[in-house]
């Protein structure tokens, strides 16, 4: 009887852990932001220099499109409607700078660790990102926020785009 206890003990657990873990939910992205990634081809000098060159051009890019986004799904579509024409930014860019390889660019969802901006820590976790890819990508990146807009400017120096659940955060522990 004994060993029928532990048995059934021993069954019951594995069934339940089994259950419990088909039930699970499927990780899902992190849903208040879409990332922007450029990741360089190396991290040789040059590729990292030209990687700042072609963030540039990005951000000057893709900053009106940003700022017409009042939610991460409208940041997507726009975003993703407009690959075709960040990949021919950056590769003008490579191409101004002497480089042969070319960009890619595409929105997704990856894991990604805790990153730092500023005041805001985003957790390690699955977010969704434009990943630009300069040749092979394997270099170190650069990384912000498209949505909300963190690290977007518009071409006037006076204007910045704030993100409105930074500002509710920073209120909530000022108070």
């Amino acid at each position: 009887m004994k060993n029928f206890c532990i048995t059934f003990f021993v069954l019951f657990i594995i069934i339940a852990t089994v259950v419990c873990v088909g039930l699970a939910p499927e990780k899902q992205a992190e849903t208040d932001y879409l990332r922007i990634h450029v990741r360089a081809n190396s991290n040789e000098q040059a590729d990292q220099q030209v990687k700042y060159r072609v963030k540039d051009e990005v951000v000057r890019f893709i900053t009106p499109y940003a700022a017409q986004c009042v939610d991460k799904k409208t940041a997507i579509e726009v975003i993703s409607s407009i690959t075709d024409e960040i990949e021919k930014v950056c590769d003008r860019v490579l191409r101004e700078n002497g480089f042969n390889y070319t960009a890619k660019a595409a929105v997704r969802t990856e894991e990604f660790p805790t990153r730092v901006y500023d005041d805001l820590t985003l957790e390690a976790g699955l977010y969704d990102a434009l990943i630009i890819e300069l040749g092979t990508g394997t270099g170190d990146n650069w990384w912000c926020v498209i949505y909300p807009p963190l690290c977007f400017t518009s071409g006037t120096a006076d204007v910045t785009y704030r993100s409105a659940i930074l500002d509710i955060v920073r209120r909530f522990f000022k108070n």
